[in-house]
C-alpha cells in the first residue's frame, strides 16, 4: 500500500485586500501518496492554482488568510516558521509555472536560474559542482546541446525549450513533490506530447508525486491517475480518472466533459459552410523571410522561414493552418496583413482590410486603456466619422461579441480572459472586414470558454459572411470549426485539403504523427 507523502484537509483562503473579505477556495482536500499523479481540473478562478500555490506556500501572508492543514514531513506547512517553510520550497516542492517565458527572469542566463534552488538550499556547493549539476538536470529534461541552453538567454530559446528548462529548475532540488500548473498551455500539440513524457519519465524514474493542473482534459486522462474537479473554489468531484471521464457525476464535470471538442463527421456542433467559388485570398509560390540581428561583427541576413507557400482562402471558407512551433504559420499571417514585407512571390487580397485576433488576448489590448478607448481608437485612425457614430458602432460591437456595455469603463485587467478575447474580436470586426486571421484564439482559455469563443466565431462568420484563416495547433477544435486545412512542416506544405478527408485518410507522415499525438490516429 503506499504511503501517503502529502495530505491536504479542509483548506480555505480568503483574501483580505477588498473591504470585505472574500473566500476562494472552500474545504479543500487532498491526499498525495508517493509516485502517484493527481490531476486537478476546472475553469479559470476556480481555485486550482491557488490551492496549489497555498501547497507550495507561496501565497501572499499579508492579504491572504489560510485555515486548515497542509501536512508534509510530519509538520503542518500553514503554521510552521517562515524558515522551516522556506526549507522546503524548491526542495522537497518543486513547482513549475504555466507560462515559462513570465516564469524565467529574461535579464539572467538560464545556467543562473536553474542553479538558484542549489543556491539557496545548498550554499556548500561550489559554483563548479554548480554548473555540472544544473548542466546535467538540462540533459535529464532532454534537452539538446545543454551546454549551449546553459548560457543562453530565455528569449533565444522556443517555447518547449523554455518549459523544459523551467522542468530542470524544479527538478534540480531532487523535489518529492512536483507541482505542474498548466505546464502544456500554448504549446504545440507534438511539443505538448513530448512534455507529457518527461513528466511520465520523472515519475517512473525519480519517483516523484505529481500535481498536474490543467484545463485541457485530455492530457489530464492521459496522465493522471486520480483527478479532482474544482468549481467556484469547491472540489465537486474527485475519483480514478477513467471512472470519473467515463460516469461523471456532478453537471458541471459533465458540463466540462461534454465541451471536449469531437472528431465525429456526426457531431451536431461541427461546422459546415455554403463555399464559395470566388478565392478572396491567394498565395502563389510565397517565401518569407526575416532579418537576423547583426552586431558589430556579424552582417545581418535574410533567414528564409516559409517556403514556396501557395494556397487559396474562398468566401465563407474557414481555412485551417497547422504545424509545430517554428513552422511558419504566424509568420504566413503577418505577411498576408502585411506586417512582414520580406517575402518573394504572390499574395493576392480583395480586401485589403484583413484584421487579426491575437493569442493571448491579456498581451494584445493596451492595460493603460479602458475597453471603449480600445474599441474606439481603430475608428479614430481610419477617420470618417463622427464622435457619436464612432460610440455607436463601439456599443453595437459589444453587443455583437454578447458583452455588456457596461464593460466599456473598464481596464483589460479587469475582466476574465473569455471577456478579453471577446473584445479582441469586437476590435478585429469593427472596421467590417471581410477576412479574419484568428492566431490561437483559445490556447489559453478554459475548455467551456473555448467552446463559447467557437460558437460565437461560427455565428459571427455566419451573420457576417467571412472567410477566416484559423491557426491553431488543437487539431480537435480545427475539425470542429474548418473546411479545408494546410498543414505545414519547417515552412513547407507537406499536406491540404477537405478537413474531412486529410483526418480520415492522412497521406503525409508528419500528417500521421500530429494526428496520432492528438489522439485521433
Amino acid at each position: 500500500m503506499a504511503n501517503t507523502i502529502l495530505d491536504v484537509s479542509d483548506l480555505n483562503i480568503e483574501f483580505h485586500d477588498h473591504d470585505l473579505p472574500e473566500t476562494v477556495v472552500w474545504d479543500f482536500d487532498l491526499m498525495l501518496d508517493e509516485g502517484e499523479i493527481v490531476g486537478l481540473v476546472g475553469e479559470s478562478g476556480s481555485g486550482k492554482s491557488m490551492s496549489a500555490m497555498a501547497i507550495a506556500g507561496l501565497l501572499p501572508r499579508h492579504k491572504v488568510r489560510k485555515k486548515g492543514r497542509i501536512t508534509y514531513g510530519g509538520i503542518d506547512l500553514l503554521t510552521c516558521s517562515r524558515d522551516a517553510l522556506r526549507a522546503y520550497q524548491g526542495s522537497d516542492i518543486g513547482v513549475i509555472f504555466q507560462e515559462p517565458m513570465t516564469a524565467l527572469d529574461p535579464l539572467k542566463k538560464v545556467g543562473w536560474q536553474v542553479e538558484e534552488p542549489l543556491k539557496l538550499h545548498h550554499p556548500e556547493i561550489a559554483p563548479e559542482e554548480r554548473r555540472r549539476m544544473a548542466i546535467d538536470e538540462l540533459r535529464k529534461a532532454e534537452l539538446e546541446e545543454p551546454e549551449r541552453v546553459y548560457d543562453s538567454y530565455p528569449f533565444e530559446l522556443s517555447g518547449g525549450q523554455r518549459q523544459r528548462v523551467c522542468i530542470a529548475a524544479a527538478m534540480i532540488g531532487n523535489p518529492r513533490i512536483l507541482i505542474a500548473d498548466e505546464p502544456t498551455t500554448a504549446l504545440d500539440v507534438l511539443v505538448q506530447e513530448d512534455i507529457i513524457a518527461l513528466l511520465r519519465k520523472i515519475n517512473r524514474e525519480e519517483h516523484v508525486s505529481i500535481l498536474f493542473i490543467s484545463h485541457d482534459l485530455s492530457l489530464v486522462r492521459q496522465l493522471c491517475t486520480r483527478v479532482l474537479v474544482m468549481h467556484s473554489g469547491r472540489i465537486v468531484e474527485s475519483g480514478r480518472t477513467e471512472e470519473v471521464f467515463l460516469n461523471p457525476q456532478d453537471p458541471y464535470t459533465k458540463k466540462l466533459i461534454s465541451s471536449i471538442p469531437k472528431v465525429d463527421p456526426d457531431d451536431p456542433r461541427k461546422m459546415e459552410h455554403k463555399l464559395s467559388a470566388e478565392p478572396v485570398l491567394e498565395l502563389r509560390n510565397v517565401n518569407i523571410c526575416y532579418r537576423e540581428r547583426g552586431t558589430a561583427l556579424k552582417r545581418r541576413k535574410n533567414i528564409t522561414v516559409a517556403r514556396d507557400v501557395s494556397f487559396t482562402l474562398h468566401r465563407g471558407e474557414t481555412l485551417a493552418l497547422v504545424g509545430g512551433s517554428g513552422s511558419g504559420k504566424s509568420t504566413i499571417a503577418r505577411a498576408i496583413t502585411g506586417i512582414n514585407k520580406n517575402y518573394t512571390g504572390t499574395i493576392v487580397k480583395t480586401d485589403p482590410n484583413i484584421q487579426m485576433i491575437f493569442q493571448d488576448p491579456a498581451g494584445s489590448l493596451n492595460p493603460a486603456h479602458r475597453i471603449e478607448w480600445i474599441l474606439e481608437e481603430p475608428l479614430k485612425i481610419a477617420g470618417g466619422m463622427t464622435r457619436e457614430e464612432r460610440k455607436e458602432r463601439v456599443r453595437a460591437q459589444m453587443r455583437l461579441v454578447h458583452l455588456d456595455e457596461e464593460l466599456l469603463d473598464r481596464f483589460p485587467s479587469q475582466l476574465s480572459g473569455g471577456q478579453r478575447q471577446r473584445v479582441c474580436i469586437a476590435a478585429a470586426l469593427i472596421r467590417n472586414p471581410k477576412i479574419l486571421i484568428a492566431d490561437e484564439p483559445v490556447s489559453a482559455l478554459d475548455v467551456t470558454i473555448q467552446t463559447e469563443i467557437l460558437a460565437l466565431l461560427r455565428n459571427l462568420q455566419k451573420e457576417l459572411s467571412l472567410s477566416v484563416i484559423f491557426i491553431s495547433h488543437d487539431l480537435r477544435t480545427v475539425y470542429q470549426l474548418c473546411d479545408n486545412i494546410v498543414i505545414l512542416k519547417e515552412g513547407k506544405i507537406v499536406e491540404q485539403g477537405d478537413v474531412d478527408e486529410i483526418y480520415m485518410h492522412p497521406k503525409d507522415a508528419y500528417t500521421k504523427k500530429l494526428l496520432k499525438a492528438a489522439g485521433i490516429h
